[in-house]
């Protein structure tokens, strides 16, 4: 007869933001804790790489909200240096492309979107249909849609959208050495079980089972923090009580929105810290942060269905897509030079589907739905869960958290 397995007190799935703040506080109150991922890494979508050099981050790169982002607290408590610098993205590098007038008609209707969604929201809940019918500036505010939010208007709840608004401060800072770094030492020593993918979790007497594609993992409790795409599509079997989360996380898919680094042979060709917009009348477009933290390379973002079609061709085609559109704002010779270092595909990513969440139009209520409990022994963690938080670490964190000490307080509570 084989031993009996033996019992975690937490199980946690998805080695994110979320899933590593929640072990780390089980942990720390003295229980022991298992951190699962089918990734052969731990930090989610908060991933640093290193490339000629440099600390990349190819997913969460901005502590926003900063001054009440509690991970700028374990940064300073864990050593790692917090770049407080204002963020370019409002600029237009030497008016290239984008005029200084433009620019101010462009950032007045993009206002004047936004004071519409916020004092006469469109009752279709579609901020799509809070454009003005003929706006020259439609494709700008497409643009910035999905930088955000990692998805185009027609595919964002305005209730969702205001949340999310309403809640987020204008301090936003960032980690030289990598957010994804951060996060990662956040799990130190912490119980690792990687490429471990979760089929279920079922109930097992007083506690339950996760069966994985290396044998079944049994424990007292679980936190899942795996992504609402793989909530959605059935890739972890829950428990029958989980059935209208799993529909409620359908109504909150993941935006995409990718990364590419090109290296500068050049460092001193272009000036630090600057913001180019490729194409300030096309939603389809990159936004390019020039020389960040003074490194000799250019940080290109896609967003929505940019991101999505870049992705679908490959990452040859997003290096030469955005090396174009520098070519048109800063000459052909210099664009030429750039080579492509570092680029993530996180749609391509099996065990994730995206970047962030954002609710449907008409579905905001859902995320309520995600975080509710349903059982006593499995929660429900992510940056999905945060009613104001979504699509940020910060969030995650909060969410993750909660997760934990509602278990705590299960596994700790004294016997009747």
């Amino acid at each position: 007869m084989s031993a009996p397995l033996p019992i975690i007190d937490v199980a946690i799935v998805g080695a994110g933001a979320a899933g590593i703040a929640a072990a780390r506080r089980v942990a720390d109150r003295g229980l022991s804790v298992l951190l699962i991922d089918a990734l052969d890494r731990i930090g989610g979508r908060a991933w640093t790489v290193e490339a000629e050099g440099l600390p990349l981050d190819l997913g969460c790169g901005w502590l926003h909200s900063a001054d009440r982002n509690p991970w700028v607290g374990q940064a300073e408590a864990m050593g790692h240096v917090v770049d407080r610098t204002s963020a370019a993205w409002r600029g237009q590098y030497r008016n290239i492309g984008f005029s200084a007038a433009e620019q101010h008609a462009a950032a007045e209707a993009f206002e004047t979107f936004n004071q519409r969604l916020h004092d006469a929201p469109p009752p279709s809940d579609c901020a799509r249909d809070a454009l003005t019918p003929g706006d020259p500036w439609t494709g700008y505010i497409e643009a910035l849609s999905s930088y955000m939010n990692g998805a185009q208007l027609g595919e964002l709840s305005v209730a969702d959208y205001r949340a999310y608004e309403d809640a987020a401060t204008d301090l936003n800072w960032r980690l030289p050495a990598g957010y994804g770094h951060l996060i990662a030492d956040h799990a130190r020593n912490l119980p690792l079980a990687l490429g471990t993918r979760v089929s279920a979790i079922v109930h097992d007497g007083d506690g339950v089972r996760l069966e994985t594609d290396r044998g079944a993992i049994r424990a007292r409790s679980a936190i899942v923090t795996v992504s609402t795409n793989m909530l959605a599509n059935g890739s972890i079997r829950l428990p029958a009580a989980f059935d209208s989360v799993c529909h409620a996380a359908a109504h909150i898919p993941l935006g995409l929105a990718d990364k590419l680094f090109l290296h500068m042979p050049d460092a001193d060709a272009l000036p630090p810290e600057q913001h180019l917009l490729g194409h300030p009348h096309r939603a389809e477009t990159g936004s390019y942060y020039l020389r960040p933290l003074g490194r000799p390379a250019i940080e290109c973002f896609f967003g929505g269905t940019a991101a999505r079609a870049l992705e679908t061709e490959g990452q040859g085609c997003m290096a030469a897509f955005a090396i174009e559109e520098l070519a048109a704002l800063l000459g052909r010779p210099f664009a030429e030079s750039l080579r492509p270092i570092a680029a993530s595909s996180w749609a391509k990513v099996p065990s994730i589907g995206g970047s962030y969440s954002h609710a449907l139009p008409g579905h905001s209520e859902a995320r309520a739905t995600l975080a509710r409990p349903v059982d006593e022994r499995i929660r429900i963690a992510g940056e999905a869960c945060s009613p104001t938080d979504f699509s940020t670490a910060h969030g995650a964190y909060f969410s993750g958290i909660d997760a934990a000490e509602a278990l705590i307080s299960l596994l700790v509570r004294p016997s009747l």
